[in-house]
């Protein structure tokens, strides 16, 4: 990492980890990650006979509920201005008349608003997978381990992408906070209302058929929701819903590389 790049990085974090937003959004990613696979892993919880907490990645996967509520939230909640309140507030006609290039900021503002969530969501995760191997007496395999701690920072990433692009294009502060909410409400809560009404409309039967559950499948692919599950459920070969399993990770790639490629893009176009 260039000597610019890593000071705009650290200089990013430095700024949003003492933010009054990362101080609010802490107590609530404590309480849905840790709080999640310590209520989990208790004996006395029962869940619907389908769902089975029999095992340490059973419980990753059951718990990945609650990182999607805190996690993806979080992220857009501490970067949805990240452009906008700068053009509003005249900093970014500053910023982008610096020798520094505009490519280099971007990366700068992605990396460090990324960072800024993901690593208080990396020690919430390992804190977790300590509670998780003690409290089952059983210490979770390490490329389960591995692949829930990768998916869970690349889903993070991914909001944080999206946001900071509807930021770029928003002309105010509450258009961009409304777009990152729209944005994060669609995926996390009408995502399977969406499939429901195109499958309706393909002649798919919603309910347990193979076909429905395949092309929920399928749908998921377009959801970076849906996408973190699928890399969890890699690790679980009781789940089979009837797709290539490279798709989910062709998939991660293009909704890590796209988003990245239009907002640099996007960047080194904006009119401050």
């Amino acid at each position: 990492m260039s000597s610019p790049l890593k000071n705009l990085v650290f200089a990013k974090i430095n700024e949003q980890m003492f933010s009054v937003r990362m101080y609010l959004t802490i107590p609530v990613l404590a309480l849905c990650i840790v709080g999640s696979v310590w209520g989990l892993t208790d004996a006395n919880t029962v869940l619907p006979a389908d769902i089975p907490l029999e095992t340490p990645m059973d419980i990753l996967f059951v718990s990945s509920l609650f990182v999607l509520l805190s996690a993806t939230l979080a992220g857009v909640i501490i970067s949805y201005d990240g452009v906008s309140r700068d053009r509003a507030s005249g900093v970014l006609e500053v910023k982008l008349s610096q020798p520094c290039p505009r490519r280099i900021q971007a990366i700068a503002m992605l990396l460090g608003y990324w960072l800024s969530i993901g690593i208080p969501v990396a020690i919430l995760n390992i804190i977790s997978y300590v509670i998780l191997a003690t409290r089952m007496d059983e210490s979770p395999a390490m490329m389960d381990l591995i692949s829930h701690f990768i998916a869970t920072e690349l889903v993070v990433l991914w909001y944080v992408q999206f946001s900071l692009l509807a930021s770029s294009f928003a002309k105010d502060q509450s258009s961009s906070i409304s777009i990152g909410i729209g944005m994060w409400f669609t995926f996390t809560m009408l995502w399977l209302l969406v499939t429901s009404v195109i499958a309706g409309l393909s002649g798919i039967e919603v309910g347990a058929s193979e076909a429905w559950i395949r092309f929920e499948a399928i749908m998921d692919l377009f959801s970076p929701n849906g996408v973190y599950h699928h890399l969890l459920e890699a690790r679980m070969p009781q789940i089979d819903r009837g797709i290539n399993p490279i798709l989910p990770f062709l998939a991660s790639i293009i909704w890590t590389l796209l988003p990245a490629f239009i907002f640099f893009n996007r960047f080194e176009r904006l009119n401050p």
